[in-house]
């Protein structure tokens, strides 16, 4: 494992900046619920499963800084988690996450000050070893998929700096590399922030693993030589159905996939899962800044005139999705089938 991007210490949040990657590797203090939030929001933290931890420990914060009786107790909770699932409205661990909090918040309300808050602090804890122990059994679930020789091609992040450690997608192919499998991996760039080349490369490389960076846009031509031998990518939401968000350019990379007959899979744990939304069309997809888009290496690279569209996810019909490799087991189509017996 190549680093664990998210700790508990001395009364504070302690995350890896991820935003400074891979120039350099800044650690940063996070004191109370505002400042979590202002990393969530500001993709210093990122990856679904992390966004979760790190929200659970946001929660947990606000329970340390309160002193108030239960019922004012309880309010600044619930303050606490609007703040927070403010933040990115895509990746539903962070609801899941809010939720468990909040309900362990209910439970120790009519404790004394420092007993409730050690208490949160625990659940969130007890949230971040859970994570990177889903990831590993994803990984053991979805290495088995996986031959001798094989080159993947990812998306984005979806590695140790995207979960509390290890990875989803690319805890597949530690665990298949920790095998013994030859495995290289394609990572494309993801613009417009350069997950990809940044985190996935950093990550990657800094574990002994071969990886290669690739333009978004390298990938068909990639697929046509014959060079890739399947997919694996992430998740911040799945549909009951299977359809999957995650982000933007997964969609387009399932469709290269299929016209080119390569295996797509996605790797993501249960919090993943939002079994109240039958199909994708109901998941929201956040709309990031312009800026994004229209600057690079702080220079203006569109003309005033033009509009910019920044939407960060997309979403993947199931149709497209091979396999959904979760922490309980592979789940095959039809999703519906599968995700519900395999995550009930």
């Amino acid at each position: 494992m190549s680093v664990e991007p998210i700790y508990f210490k001395n009364g504070a949040v302690v995350v890896l900046d991820q935003s400074l990657l891979p120039g350099a590797e800044v650690w940063l203090r996070c004191t109370d619920v505002l400042d979590m939030a202002r990393v969530i929001k500001s993709l210093k933290v990122r990856g679904a499963p992390l966004i979760g931890v790190s929200a659970a420990f946001g929660v947990a914060l606000a329970a340390l800084r309160s002193t108030s009786p239960a019922p004012e107790f309880l309010k600044d909770i619930q303050c606490a988690t609007g703040m927070l699932a403010a933040t990115r409205p895509t990746a539903v661990n962070l609801f899941w996450a809010l939720q468990r909090m909040s309900e362990k918040a209910r439970e120790v309300a009519a404790l004394p000050p420092g007993e409730r808050g050690a208490a949160l602090v625990e659940e969130a804890e007890k949230v971040r070893i859970e994570d990177i122990a889903m990831c590993r059994s994803i990984g053991k679930h979805g290495a088995v998929l996986l031959s001798d020789g094989e080159t993947v091609m990812t998306h984005c992040n979806a590695g140790a700096l995207a979960t509390a450690g290890y990875g989803t997608a690319l805890g597949v192919l530690r665990t298949a590399v920790a095998q013994g499998k030859r495995i290289k991996v394609i990572a494309r760039e993801t613009r417009p922030v350069l997950q990809g080349a940044r985190l996935t490369a950093w990550e990657l490389s800094r574990d002994g693993i071969d990886v290669t960076v690739i333009p978004d846009a390298a990938a068909a031509h990639i697929m046509k030589k014959g060079l890739v031998h399947r997919v694996i990518v992430g998740a911040d939401r799945i549909a009951a159905n299977g359809d999957t968000a995650n982000k933007i350019g997964t969609y387009d990379l399932a469709l290269v996939a299929a016209a080119h007959g390569i295996p797509f899979h996605v790797a993501a744990p249960h919090s993943t899962v939002d079994f109240s939304l039958p199909d994708g069309s109901g998941i929201p997809i956040e709309e990031r800044s312009a800026d994004e888009v229209s600057v690079f290496n702080s220079a203006t690279v569109t003309p005033d005139a033009a509009h910019v569209m920044n939407p960060a996810f997309d979403v993947t019909p199931a149709a497209f999705i091979s396999s959904i490799i979760t922490e309980a087991g592979v789940a095959l189509p039809p999703f519906s089938e599968s995700l519900a017996r395999l995550l009930s």
